[in-house]
C-alpha cells in the first residue's frame, strides 16, 4: 500500500469514526473498489487509536474529572461532584460489558469478510433510524440522571455498531437522546463509551502485529494515522456542533443515496 492510498484510508476512517454514517461500512466499500480486501486488520485498529486520540484531546476535561474523581473516591475524600463522575465511570463499564457480550456474539454470525450489499442496506438503516431522532422531544437527562437502564440500554445499541453499516457513534447518539438525555450528554457519553471498545479492540488484536509488517510500511502506517487523526479531530467538533443544535438526522441525507447506489452498483 503506498503513502496516499494509507492517508487516504486514514482520512477516511477519521472522517467516519465520528460522524454517523458507519467507519467500518466506508472502509468495507473503499476495500472492495480499491481490491484491498486482504489489509492486515491491525491496521483498521491503528486507525482506530489515532481516532481514539481526538476522543482524548475534545473530552480531556471531562475524561480528566473522572480520574481525579476516582482518585478522590479511592481515598475516601469524594465531594458530590466527584461521586457523579465516579457513577458516570461505573455506568461507562456497565454499557462496555453490555457491548462486549453483543459484540461477540454478533461476530460469531457474521461471515469472514464484508457482504458490500448487506453493507449498504446497513446504511440506510442508520439513515432512518437517524431521521427518527427528530420525532422525539428535546431530553432533559444530564449526568446526575443517568441510571443503570440508561447504561444497559446504550450498551446494547453500541453492540449493534458491530455491523459494518451501523454507525456506532449514529446509534448510540440517537440511544441517548431516545432515553431522554440533553443532547450535549447524549454526544459526550457515546464518545466516553468509544474508549474502552477502541483500546479491547486494540489489545484482541495485538498478536496481529506480524501481519502488518507484510502488507503496509512504516511510512505509509504513519501517514494513515496521522491523516485519521486531523480528519477526526474535525469530525468529532463538527459532529458535537451538529448534535447541539438538533441536527443529526442531516447525515441521512448522505446515507440513503449512499446505500441505495451500494445495493444497485456494487
Amino acid at each position: 500500500m503506498s503513502i496516499l492510498e494509507a492517508a487516504a484510508f486514514g482520512l477516511l476512517q477519521g472522517l467516519t469514526k465520528f460522524l454517523p454514517v458507519s467507519s467500518s461500512g466506508h472502509l468495507a466499500v473503499l476495500k472492495e473498489i480499491w481490491g484491498y480486501e486482504e489489509i492486515s486488520i491491525l491496521f483498521d485498529i491503528l486507525l482506530h487509536v489515532a481516532t481514539l486520540l481526538a476522543v482524548l484531546i475534545v473530552f480531556r476535561r471531562r475524561i480528566g474529572a473522572i480520574i481525579v474523581s476516582l482518585w478522590r473516591w479511592l481515598r475516601r475524600r469524594a465531594g458530590d461532584e466527584d461521586r457523579m463522575h465516579v457513577r458516570l465511570a461505573a455506568y461507562i463499564i456497565l454499557a462496555t460489558l453490555i457491548t462486549g457480550v453483543l459484540g461477540v456474539g454478533i461476530e460469531e454470525l457474521i461471515s469472514p469478510g464484508e457482504n458490500i450489499k448487506l453493507v449498504s442496506a446497513l446504511f440506510i438503516v442508520t439513515a432512518l433510524i437517524l431521521l427518527a431522532t427528530t420525532r422525539i422531544p428535546k431530553g432533559s437527562i444530564d449526568y446526575r440522571g443517568i441510571r443503570p437502564r440508561h447504561a444497559l440500554f446504550l450498551g446494547f445499541a453500541q453492540g449493534l455498531g458491530v455491523f459494518p453499516g451501523i454507525s456506532r457513534s449514529g446509534i448510540t447518539i440517537s440511544a441517548g437522546l431516545f432515553a431522554g438525555f440533553r443532547r450535549e450528554e447524549a454526544g459526550e457519553f457515546s464518545f466516553l463509551l468509544s474508549i474502552p471498545a477502541i483500546l479491547g479492540a486494540a489489545v484482541l488484536k495485538i498478536g496481529d502485529l506480524g501481519d502488518l509488517s507484510g502488507s503496509i510500511g512504516l511510512a505509509s502506517l504513519s501517514a494513515g494515522m496521522l491523516a485519521s487523526l486531523l480528519s477526526g479531530l474535525g469530525a468529532l467538533l463538527a459532529l458535537m456542533s451538529l448534535v447541539r443544535r438538533g441536527k443529526l438526522h442531516y447525515f441521512a441525507f448522505y446515507l440513503i443515496p449512499l446505500g441505495l447506489i451500494g445495493l444497485i452498483f456494487l
